[in-house]
């Protein structure tokens, strides 16, 4: 093949495109951990490993940062055999080991629990994750590990937004960074930058040998489909509108919203005194006045 044609041939051109897909993922993986200090010298990171596009995603992106970061951090992959009929347990543990990467699965039958407990016909995704939860939870407190580390990108993210907004009554979703209910875990989600599609164009590229989530089978969780189909019409309508939405939750005002927990509504214009602008110290003034 001529040199002309060799330059333009479809098999270089599409290395090309996956080489500037990991470099985008790698960047807003590094951006994420920047922002937010997910990642420090001497951390033990425990990486949530369920079989998934969007677990092998962060598992390898974490593992190319790991590579060139300038601070030393430990990244130990754990998957959780929920004990489902047909799971292929080989699968993740061949990968592993082919990539020398520190494996430990737990073993709790999850599966029995939820069949029995739940109703036929109903979402299992509520109980399934919350036992998955602690079971992940008492094996990091057992370990030693100080973060745990999830696949949750920007697309989930915006969608729990809006099953807060639109179901909870609440505005709330999944920040970069969470300290768990009691305080013992430090929750990390290095893929919050990182766009759902471009995980699975990615997933595609790298073979990740994809295990699916058959546990409910057919099953929906109603809701977040419902929530989905919504981002994805706007997204087709809009393109960017799910970027711009993004930022929003990184672009806060507590004053234009309606938290008195949040501004000092009751001061403002009252008696003609100046109302505290600087929500953060007026919290803080509120807490140290429980305290005492």
């Amino acid at each position: 093949m001529p040199a002309a044609e060799r330059l333009h041939s479809p098999d270089r051109k599409q290395a090309h495109e996956a080489a500037r897909l990991a470099k985008r993922l790698r960047h807003a993986v590094g951006r994420a951990i920047a922002d937010y200090n997910l990642v420090e010298d001497g951390d033990r990171v425990m990486v949530c490993l369920s079989g998934g596009k969007d677990s092998w995603t962060l598992l390898d992106l974490l593992l190319a940062l790991q590579a060139k970061a300038p601070v030393k951090f430990e990244l130990v992959a754990v998957n959780l055999d929920q004990k489902q009929p047909g799971f292929p347990e080989h699968v993740i543990p061949d990968y592993c080991r082919e990539r020398g990467v520190p494996l430990h699965v737990i073993e709790q039958d999850t599966y029995s629990v939820v069949t029995r407990v739940v109703p036929e016909g109903k979402t299992m995704c509520s109980l399934c994750s919350r036992l998955r939860r602690g079971a992940l939870y008492a094996f990091a407190e057992r370990e030693g590990f100080n973060k745990i580390a999830l696949g949750h990108h920007r697309d989930d993210i915006l969608a729990t937004f809006f099953l807060n907004l639109f179901h909870g009554g609440a505005l709330k979703a999944m920040p970069p960074k969470l300290l768990s209910d009691d305080g013992k875990h430090l929750l990390i989600r290095p893929l919050a930058y990182c766009r759902e599609a471009e995980i699975a164009e990615y997933a595609a590229q790298r073979a990740f040998p994809i295990i699916p989530c058959n546990l409910c089978g057919s099953q929906e969780n109603l809701q977040r489909k419902q929530v989905r189909r919504m981002l994805d019409a706007w997204e087709h309508e809009h393109p960017g509108r799910s970027e711009t939405m993004f930022r929003a939750l990184a672009h806060v005002t507590p004053s234009h919203l309606a938290d008195a927990e949040l501004f000092d509504f009751a001061s403002l214009g009252s008696h003609g005194e100046t109302p505290r602008q600087d929500a953060h110290a007026w919290l803080a003034d509120k807490a140290g006045a429980r305290d005492e």
